[in-house]
């Protein structure tokens, strides 16, 4: 079969196609899974260049993907072949992601895909949805009349939430660049679009929710981004973020004088740290968002799609920030 391989750390022009022998099913829970596309993440080109967790090369990248249950193991009992399935598996290093044409999943984490989503927006889904529904309904719990702000809202993880935040009952507002960003955060039900390049973030804020910030922000960016949202929550307020930022002595202090409750959610996690648990919740989330996509109150907005051997060339769109939404490798 046909896969994408890191073979180094580095650029895009790491990532080769070779041809690796298919997977085989090699315990009882086991589902072969005949991938039609993967979802590209900023997770991968960042495992990319700067290594994969615990040093594995070569490595097959993808945490994302969307196919059909091709084979199954002997105890297998919640798909069976020729069920359309999506899920989150691998992809950090030493378990194989997506950027191939077939992969091994453990039946507990696979979910049925939606069936009104195409198998590119299906494969779309995955990291983002569970990442946007960890932050805004488990973490920073949003209600209705809440006033969010969810940073970079024409993003992957952004534009999700938003929809989340907004299916919650709560008014939305978003980061975005004039445009066509501004034209999709809108279309999804953004109240507020702010132009962060050439705008007062906080002062348009402000003025908009008539008090000292918002009830919730989620910060999409970290970084820098991380640090200039704590005078955006207003005292006693909700920060969510699901990106690795750094902490000095003056952000700890900023969430102190604001009476700040600060949380994180970072979506790999159980894959990597081994909390099975915890990766059946996720995939719960998955099928409490399927008829939330098949009655089209959550969409997943493709902004890409590249044939597998482009891989390289999608990590470079992505990288340069020219894809709007989701980037997408499809497999035929």
């Amino acid at each position: 079969m046909r896969a994408v391989v890191m073979t180094a750390v580095g650029g895009p022009d790491v990532l080769k196609v070779v041809e690796l022998l298919e997977p085989e099913i090699t315990s009882e829970h086991d589902v072969l899974v005949r991938l039609r596309a993967a979802g590209i993440n900023p997770v991968d080109y960042k495992l990319r260049a700067h290594g994969t967790i615990g040093g594995t090369l070569p490595a097959v990248l993808g945490w994302d993907g969307a196919g059909i249950v091709e084979s199954i193991g002997p105890s297998v009992s919640r798909v069976k072949p020729g069920d359309e399935v999506y899920f989150c598996d691998g992809g950090f290093g030493p378990t194989p992601g997506t950027y191939q044409e077939a992969k091994v999943v453990d039946e507990r984490y696979l979910a049925h895909k939606p069936e009104h989503l195409s198998f590119a927006e299906a494969a779309a889904a995955p990291l983002v949805t569970i990442t946007a529904w960890e932050a805004q309904r488990e973490r920073a719990r949003v209600k209705r009349d809440d006033f969010v702000l969810v940073q970079a809202g024409a993003g992957g993880v952004g534009h999700v939430a938003l929809q989340i935040a907004r299916l919650a009952g709560a008014r939305v507002a978003t980061t975005v660049t004039s445009g066509q960003k501004t034209e999709l955060a809108s279309s999804l039900g953004a109240d507020l679009c702010i132009d962060y390049r050439n705008e007062d973030v906080g002062e348009r804020l402000r003025s908009w929710t008539g008090m000292d910030g918002a009830d919730v922000v989620h910060d999409t960016v970290g970084g820098k981004t991380f640090t200039a949202c704590f005078p955006l929550v207003r005292p006693y307020g909700d920060l969510v973020s699901n990106v690795e930022s750094p902490w000095e002595e003056e952000a700890i202090k900023a969430m102190h004088d604001r009476n700040l409750r600060v949380s994180f959610t970072w979506m790999p996690a159980p894959s990597v740290f081994g909390w099975p648990e915890q990766r059946e919740r996720q995939k719960a989330i998955l099928h409490r968002a399927a008829p939330l996509f098949d009655a089209s109150d959550l969409r997943i907005v493709v902004g890409a799609t590249f044939p597998l051997e482009q891989a390289a060339a999608a990590h470079r769109a992505l990288e340069a920030g020219e894809v709007v939404g989701k980037g997408v490798l499809r497999m035929g």
